[in-house]
């Protein structure tokens, strides 16, 4: 017998707390756990992280980039992305609030791992787009 999954809507799912550590992302209502990354993703992320702060620096602009603790918003579903790249206007706006952004952020980048291949290449793909993000990219390490 098969179960069915409880749905969320996305105010829900803002409070929710089960009482562990773990990660999550709400899809088509429904909690989906995002387990830890390997090393092998967190060492990715964070270089890629450090080049974004770099050039930042480099360039002098005010953009804000961010690990995976910023959450975005698309139509139905709220997506944890490895890394996001996001205005100054939208970083003061969760300054003192979740981390959740309502507006589209200016890129995210997803690191994909072997349970995430569909998920990024095809779901996510669309659904940023349809949210407005500027850019988009994967890297695949697989």
């Amino acid at each position: 017998m098969s179960k069915t999954p409880v749905k969320f809507t996305i105010e829900e799912y803002l409070t929710y707390n089960d009482g562990t550590d773990k990660r999550y992302e709400l899809e088509d209502g429904v909690l989906v756990e995002m387990p830890p990354g390997t090393g092998k993703h967190e060492a990715i992320i964070t270089l890629l992280l450090f080049q974004f702060l770099l050039e930042k620096q480099r360039l002098g602009l005010t953009l804000e980039a961010r690990p995976n603790g910023t959450e975005v918003i698309t139509k139905k579903q709220l997506r944890r992305p490895d890394i996001l790249v996001m205005t100054k206007e939208q970083a003061q706006t969760i300054e003192k609030t979740s981390a959740v952004l309502q507006t589209a952020p200016l890129l995210i980048v997803e690191v994909v791992s072997p349970e995430s291949v569909d998920r990024d290449y095809n779901m996510k793909m669309s659904e940023y787009a349809e949210a407005g993000v500027g850019e988009y990219w994967i890297v695949d390490p697989l």
